[in-house]
């Protein structure tokens, strides 16, 4: 049973990558990108995030802090809360369609889209990545789990900033109306 409770969170991450791999090939083109610097500094945070999350010998020990003990409550409430996220991002992608993108960009016949999970918060899919992060923290239960929650937020962070600026230049007051009256992480707050 000891293998199930370590391959848990990896096949799960495995399969929603995936997933979101299949699912880039059929998207809009772009008719504007982000600079490459901000791709390759987000890749960069989440591979330390990877290595932070998937090996234990790394010479800090506070990283392996145990902030409660490791058990079968801690294990699946976190699995039930990162698989709750990532649920939650994939009906935002599906939702979002063909106006998707890895980066942030401007597309071709680019829709604003207000519905389903869009209705709820503004970016539904990092609302959805960071659940499943947390998820992950709760069930390691150390210090590293929350330090990579925050990484990951703060990457998120820079980049709904920069998204912001672009939905307001392309859709203007509409869009304004909509960030005026949706949350952009956490529904109702922000």
């Amino acid at each position: 049973m000891l293998w199930f409770y370590e391959s848990f969170f990896p096949v799960v991450w495995i399969v929603f990558l995936l997933y979101w791999q299949i699912k880039a090939a059929n998207t809009k083109s772009a008719q504007r990108l982000e600079p490459a610097a901000s791709r390759i500094l987000r890749v960069f945070i989440f591979l330390i995030a990877i290595v932070l999350l998937s090996t234990t010998r790394i010479p800090l020990p506070v990283l392996y802090l145990q902030l409660w003990p490791v058990g079968f409550w801690p294990f699946w409430l976190g699995a039930a809360v990162t698989l709750a996220g990532l649920l939650f991002a994939v009906w935002a992608r599906e939702h979002l369609g063909s106006n998707w993108s890895r980066s942030v960009t401007i597309k071709q016949g680019h829709e604003l889209i207000t519905t389903g999970p869009y209705a709820v918060v503004r970016h539904p899919i990092y609302t959805g990545i960071l659940t499943g992060f947390l998820g992950m923290a709760i069930a390691i239960s150390q210090v590293r789990g929350f330090i990579v929650f925050v990484l990951i937020f703060l990457v998120f962070w820079i980049k709904l900033r920069m998204e912001e600026q672009w939905m307001r230049s392309q859709f203007g007051e509409t869009y304004a109306t909509y960030a005026h009256q949706t949350a952009a992480l956490v529904p109702y707050l922000f």
